[in-house]
């Protein structure tokens, strides 16, 4: 199918929301590939947060930007995913961001914490991250854990956009109120790991069918991992054709949601400890079945 893609100015209510707001940014008409299933590696260290993997748009296409751990720029911070939106023909992307507490991200089920609807994955408590072990890969060596299945969504939605034809979500109060609160973009690594995921041609869908070779990384540029939780050891694939010339697609080229006002069909947070869980070995997760490490916890199960 050919593609075409136009820049346009969007002014529009946001499927319900209060509030419209202008969007410029690229606008795509064919929707992003299901989300993948995959394994979620185990947890680098202390303090490190999982953001899910997601479907990017590049010089050939769509590509998929690996699931990694990555350092919060600040204690108390949780990421709000990004998502694609379909609104008046085309599908646009919905910039992430971090802040005190998780906004609404599409009602897309990114699984590991994030399935569709809130966060799950852990809390801050006194300035340190108690992780949810039912839900995130931590492994032994981090003891700072606790285990609640209760807020598990388990679902198998692997639908990777908001909207007609798509996961037909729209915020609530608590994840427009999030939307309000202060927030800061993207870090520097993460925009570094997007782009290093753009210039590998295997992680095109026009490429790989829309089963990347690369699922997940450790951490920014660390061990790269198929879909399995199997190491990968051969080098990077070759770079996509022209890259140059294409901004990845994430969070600089598609347009960044005003997070004072909901997004189109536009979500995690936490809080307090429990007993620490026994670690058993990763197991794939399919977008909101249960996570390694025992337990249910969301997402394309990685």
């Amino acid at each position: 199918m050919k593609r075409f893609v136009v820049l346009i100015i969007v002014m529009s209510s946001l499927l319900g929301a209060a509030k419209t707001e202008a969007q410029v940014g690229v606008s795509i008409t064919v929707a992003p590939p299901a989300l993948p299933v995959y394994v979620q590696p185990e947890c680098p260290g202390d303090g490190y947060m999982w953001t899910p993997g997601y479907w990017a748009w590049g010089p050939d296409g769509y590509y998929w930007v690996p699931g990694v751990w990555v350092l919060a720029p600040e204690a108390g911070f949780l990421w709000t995913p990004g998502y694609w939106g379909f609104v008046n023909g085309g599908y646009f992307w919905h910039a992430g961001y971090w802040g005190p507490h998780v906004g609404f991200y599409g009602g897309v089920c990114y699984g590991f914490g994030y399935g569709g609807r809130g966060f799950y994955g852990g809390r801050w408590e006194g300035g340190h991250f108690m992780y949810n072990s039912a839900a995130w890969h931590v492994g032994g060596g981090i003891h700072n854990t606790y285990v609640d299945r209760t807020v598990i969504v388990n679902n198998n939605n692997r639908t990777s956009f908001n909207g007609r034809g798509g996961v037909e979500a729209q915020p609530n109060a608590s994840e427009q109120a999030a939307m309000n609160e202060h927030h800061v973009q993207a870090t520097s690594a993460q925009v570094s790991h997007q782009h290093t995921a753009s210039l590998n041609k295997n992680q095109y869908a026009s490429h790989n069918g829309g089963h990347p070779s690369a699922m997940a990384r450790s951490t920014v540029g660390g061990q790269r991992f198929s879909s399995s939780g199997t190491a990968i050891h051969s080098p990077a694939a070759h770079p996509a054709a022209a890259p140059q010339h294409a901004a990845p697609a994430m969070q600089h080229a598609a347009p960044q949601m005003s997070h004072s006002a909901p997004a189109q069909h536009a979500a995690p947070a936490m809080q307090h400890s429990a007993p620490p869980m026994q670690h058993s070995a990763p197991q794939p997760q399919s977008h909101g079945g249960a996570p390694r490490g025992g337990g249910g916890g969301g997402g394309h199960r990685r």
